[in-house]
């Protein structure tokens, strides 16, 4: 959900503002305002700490799916589930690790990014309709399930596409390792130059 709580506040202010007359300039960032900025970020916590969540555990997915090519092309199946638990390891060692602090940063440093973003572009009246909206039962009910709607949608995904996208993550890997010069890259396929040709992904 990446930038998503961010997204969701300006969707939601451009609807609000369609709905009503010109709303005044917004005011200096005032004892009151400042108040409903916090309430804001405060009802935004858990989707700020999902965003920095993911940030984090980026690289590691990364990870993971360059060693789960290099597991199968490159290491003898014999040794491959050792392997794989031991690279699982280290995944998980590191999502422990990072996830947690960057999850209390991103928290942290709300405030003085998002917060102050939205002292300078909100009125007073715009935060309080908008604080409103999150806080109606639609709303938190429709925020519960973004990480359920999510992950159901990228399971079908990953599922649907994975015999179709990994071929030809393959075939790149193979590609830029063979330009590089890489130790290891794939030499031609038995069957020479048309076999490789015939079974090159089609679009």
């Amino acid at each position: 959900m990446k930038k998503f709580f961010v997204v969701a506040v300006m969707c939601l202010t451009g609807l609000a503002q369609a709905q009503a007359p010109a709303a005044p300039a917004p005011t200096p960032g005032t004892p009151a305002k400042k108040e409903l900025v916090s309430k804001v970020l405060s009802l935004q916590q858990k989707a700020i700490e999902q965003m920095a969540q993911q940030w984090a555990e980026l690289p590691a997915l990364r990870l993971m799916q360059q060693a789960s090519l290099v597991l199968q092309t490159r290491i003898a199946p014999e040794k491959r589930e050792a392997t794989a638990k031991l690279i699982q390891q280290e995944l998980n060692k590191y999502v422990a690790d990072v996830v947690p602090l960057v999850r209390s940063q991103a928290v942290k440093l709300a405030p003085s990014t998002v917060g102050a973003l939205m002292e300078e572009k909100f009125t007073e009246d715009e935060l309080k309709q908008l604080i409103t909206i999150m806080e109606s039962p639609v709303n938190r009910k429709m925020m519960q399930l973004t990480g359920e709607i999510q992950k159901s949608l990228q399971e079908k995904l990953v599922a649907q596409n994975r015999l179709s996208v990994d071929p030809k993550i393959k075939a790149l890997e193979q590609a830029i390792a063979k330009h590089l010069g890489l130790p290891g890259a794939p030499a031609t396929p038995v069957g020479a130059a048309s076999g490789a040709k015939t079974g090159a992904p089609k679009n």
